[in-house]
């Protein structure tokens, strides 16, 4: 099988305009949710805060990104990206405001919770490059959306101190990180289209739920979004009086409560939107395989999960293991990140040119065998070997992300959205879950912990992925029906 050369550089074409607006919308998206990290020493400076404190601040910048993906997906499938991420890259504008002014600690944590929201804008352009590129290019296409566009948060890194010192403060380096998205949100608005001209945005027939073909299907739904609260939980446990005692005891009791009646309440909405499904056959043209979505989901909690975790503490793994300044650490840990930009769209390309199912196989493959590799580092190794190895077990993970999302936009298309929200929102369970195996164990183990992961999941993927083939069908406005090729 090949795929044909994308040329992204031939800004005469449409799609690779698009392609270019899109991933600098994510990339700012990036840029501003990550834009406390590397002014940390300033900001606790100005409001005395302590490591604890900054803790909490680090856990609510990501609480609300798990279900803000979920309904960022289900907004972008009904309104379309071009309104919905302008949207989005101007709410996060005011929250930068809102960040930048904060007079006291607590301000400042609802800001960096509210701030969680644009974490989902990498769902949007999911559905926009989905409309753009064919099934032959979808791979490569979402790999460099997702790849550049995740580079936003090493610029973050890279650029802000500076600018910070530049402008006079830690205040307003983030404000300027606002002005560049509140310009930007304007010119994606007047830019961007959601489809090529004459193609049809296709929308989900009812809002609040995916839509299931199956019963069987039902319950595997209900099922996958057992682990998104349950992280939620975990979150809440760990703001709780049990560890960071930020939240008072009936206060981390009553988020729990609300967890139990929310997902209650989104059952109730599951049940109503597909009712139907109990008492009638869908059409086997309509048809598609919840389970497709359960294994993407399983996927991107071991690539995308793992590498939020591995960055969170990668750093502190070698200034600890070989007695490195944290200048030094954090520049060899820099790497990992710095792979996302090869690697991503090196993952979508092999599996437009080497088959979808096998590629993401081969690169889970690859990624349980980095990390198990990772956890027999000690001091005795050679830095350069320790990096080198390192580097390798990056690309792995972050061409994994790239082969997942290179699948998620050929299982439904007026669902896209919706599918991409829930695989990204696994991914952020995955970083709770390794995360929080990291607060019992030391490194080595949480590498190992994350290699057997890997290895169960790349089992589930060799049993229950299918490799996307045929057409699916879509219906048209006039009631027609579309048939788009997915392989």
């Amino acid at each position: 099988m090949s795929a044909p050369r994308l040329n992204i550089f031939d800004f005469s074409k449409a799609k690779i305009r698009t392609l270019h607006l899109t991933w600098i919308a994510f990339f700012l998206s990036f840029f501003v949710w990550f834009n406390h990290a590397p002014l940390r020493d300033a900001i606790m400076q100005t409001f005395g805060m302590n490591m604890q404190q900054w803790k909490a601040l680090l856990i609510l910048n990501v609480a609300l990104t798990i279900p803000a993906r979920i309904i960022i997906g289900m907004l972008v499938d009904r309104f379309g990206p071009r309104l919905v991420y302008s949207g989005l890259l101007l709410a996060s504008s005011v929250l930068c405001f809102f960040f930048a002014f904060a007079r006291d600690y607590e301000t400042l944590l609802a800001a960096r919770f509210l701030m969680g929201f644009v974490g989902a804008g990498f769902v949007i352009g999911i559905r926009m490059i989905a409309e753009w590129f064919p099934h032959r290019e979808v791979g490569l296409a979402e790999g460099i959306y997702g790849g550049w566009g995740n580079f936003g948060s090493a610029a973050a890194a890279m650029t802000l101190p500076g600018i910070a010192l530049w402008l006079g403060g830690w205040r307003w380096a983030v404000v300027f990180t606002g002005l560049l998205t509140l310009i930007y949100s304007v010119i994606f608005y007047v830019r961007a289209r959601n489809t090529p001209q004459g193609s049809t945005y296709f929308k989900p027939q009812k809002m609040g739920a995916m839509e299931i073909t199956s019963r069987g299907d039902f319950l595997l739904y209900a099922l996958m979004n057992l682990p998104m609260y349950a992280a939620l939980a975990v979150l809440t446990w760990k703001l709780g009086p049990a560890n960071l005692k930020i939240l008072s005891p009936l206060f981390a009791d009553a988020v729990y409560a609300a967890l139990g009646a929310i997902y209650l309440y989104q059952l109730s909405h599951m049940y109503r939107i597909n009712k139907h499904i109990l008492s009638e056959e869908v059409p086997d043209m309509h048809r598609y395989r919840f389970s497709q979505v359960a294994v993407l989901d399983l996927a991107y909690f071991v690539t995308f999960g793992s590498e939020l975790a591995v960055v969170s503490m990668l750093p502190g793994f070698f200034r600890d293991t070989f007695d490195l300044d944290p200048v030094k650490a954090g520049m060899l840990a820099a790497g990992f990140a710095f792979m996302n930009l090869v690697a991503r769209p090196g993952g979508g390309m092999f599996s437009d040119k080497f088959g979808r199912k096998r590629m993401l196989m081969v690169l889970i493959g690859g990624l349980s065998i980095g990390y198990l590799l990772l956890a027999q580092i000690d001091s005795s190794w050679p830095i350069a070997l320790a990096v080198a190895a390192t580097m390798m077990c990056s690309f792995f993970v972050q061409a994994g992300e790239g082969a997942v999302f290179a699948i998620v936009p050929l299982i439904k298309r007026r669902m896209t959205g919706q599918i991409a929200g829930m695989v990204g929102a696994y991914g952020n369970v995955g970083a709770v879950t390794f995360l929080t195996a990291f607060s019992f164990v030391d490194a080595s183990t949480f590498f190992l912990i994350i290699g057997a992961c890997a290895v169960v999941i790349l089992l589930v993927v060799g049993l229950f992925m299918q490799e996307p083939k045929g057409k699916i069908a879509e219906v048209m406005p006039d009631g027609s029906v579309q048939l788009i090729d997915v392989g």
